[in-house]
């Protein structure tokens, strides 16, 4: 669980008008400028985050009774705990995460309620403030204001929207409180979309402004191309990718007009980088690294993501230029890619998926060995994650003797942490879009 302040509300979700929105929020603003015990509360003052939900679980949950916690659109514990509840309720295995059948469930249970009249459009459910959500983490640090948009299934009925307002109490005894104002929209994709401007609107301008997209990259609907218009930086998290080749190439794409993008997935790779580079940093083995023309890189089998993005980075340290693509599939769902290198020479990567237990993060990576069809050379590097060992690396070793390093697990690569590390920072990142332009172009070479 992620420890933040005690939280004081100013004002619990209250269902609003969309056209009185600012209003609202100025009233709660105005009548705690000064409270009878002398606390000033003002408003957020470092960043604006719109947040597009991919679909309405945590919403779901709360009006069936399984979730009170924020509506901020982040998965975090007690939102896992909450599906596990629903899970085991209407008879689904116990995951923690919501699979489309179970979304379907609750959706048709929420329809049943609507028509029992029991929950009506404007429902009501009770916020437990006193566990930390993640969104009242970020804001502990970073007193801002979050807009999360939740699309929906069914008929377009408009949207509907919520405010309210929180502050971290910082110092005991401080009578100035710097708070977190929360904006939440409901519709369908396309209610969302009409109302573009008055999102954008709510953005405050003289801040910096970050959108976390968990939905699959849209370049064609005009809500995503209205926000990334208006924003500092486009967050997205490809390890929840659910076409994981096509999401990837659509970020390539994105990126290749100019478009400013983060990818927390990537963070993920930054002890995978480091070991690789520090292979090859001794001066007898830095020469060797050019004899390196085979890679194997194994990954958690059903999201390659991570095992692209690597393969992109290592591609364009060492001026690989992606010449093939080729899907054998198999039970480790084989891809091959082929190289040429500045000295002209082939390189051969190949991407295995490994049948195992699925971690936290879909698509970890496993296992990479870097090696040479020239025996001579000193170039067998295998790095692997301490949990899952070096067994298949190692047997495929052959008669090279490899440098063999494990990679240490790593506890600040959850989505939040990430999410809250990338909150500090908005410009370029340069070494991320030149990996993730050889990626591109390795995954447009797919037949």
């Amino acid at each position: 669980m992620i420890q933040s302040p005690p939280l004081l509300s100013l004002q619990n979700p209250k269902d609003v008008s969309i056209d009185e929105i600012e209003t609202e929020l100025n009233q709660i603003w105005q009548s705690h400028s000064a409270g009878d015990d002398g606390t000033i509360a003002t408003r957020a003052t470092t960043f604006t985050m719109v947040i597009y939900e991919s679909e309405e679980t945590q919403q779901l949950l709360a009006v069936l009774g399984f979730y009170n916690g924020s509506l901020d659109g982040i998965v975090g514990e007690e939102t896992v705990s909450a599906i596990k509840q629903a899970q085991k309720h209407y008879g689904f295995e116990e995951t923690g995460k919501p699979t489309p059948e179970f979304l379907d469930h609750l959706r048709s249970q929420y329809q049943q309620h609507q028509q029992q009249a029991t929950l009506g459009k404007n429902h009501q459910y009770i916020f437990n403030r006193d566990r930390a959500e993640i969104a009242d983490a970020i804001a502990s640090a970073n007193p801002c204001r979050i807009i999360t948009l939740y699309p929906t299934a069914g008929d377009d009925e408009g949207v509907s929207a919520q405010v309210s307002a929180y502050c971290p109490i910082q110092k005991q005894g401080s009578n100035s409180l710097v708070c977190c104002e929360y904006i939440n929209f409901t519709g369908t994709a396309e209610a969302l979309e009409r109302i573009g401007g008055m999102i954008s609107a709510l953005m405050v301008s003289e801040l910096p402004k970050f959108i976390w997209w968990k939905a699959n990259p849209k370049p064609d609907y005009g809500l995503f191309q209205r926000l990334s218009d208006n924003s500092d930086i486009i967050i997205v998290d490809s390890s929840t990718f659910a076409d994981p080749e096509g999401e990837l190439t659509c970020v390539g794409q994105l990126l290749d007009q100019g478009l400013v993008l983060a990818d927390l997935n990537w963070r993920r790779l930054s002890a995978w980088q480091e070991l690789t580079a520090e292979a090859f940093d001794p001066p007898e083995r830095r020469n060797a690294l050019t004899e390196v023309d085979q890679v194997t890189i194994d990954y958690e089998q059903g999201n390659p993501t991570q095992a692209f993005m690597f393969l992109g980075w290592l591609a364009s340290r060492l001026q690989w230029r992606p010449i093939a693509y080729e899907y054998e599939g198999g039970d480790y769902d084989i891809r091959r890619i082929k190289f040429k290198s500045e000295e002209k020479s082939e390189i051969v990567a190949e991407l295995a998926g490994i049948p195992t237990e699925a971690g936290e993060i879909p698509g970890d990576l496993i296992s990479i060995r870097l090696s040479s069809t020239n025996l001579e050379a000193d170039c067998c590097t295998v790095l692997c994650s301490e949990t899952t060992g070096c067994m298949r690396m190692e047997a495929g070793g052959g008669a090279q003797s490899c440098r063999i390093q494990q990679v240490t697990p790593l506890f600040d690569q959850k989505t939040e942490q990430l999410l809250t590390k990338q909150l500090q920072r908005w410009g370029r990142e340069l070494l991320y879009e030149e990996s993730m332009a050889l990626t591109y172009q390795m995954l447009k070479l797919k037949s």
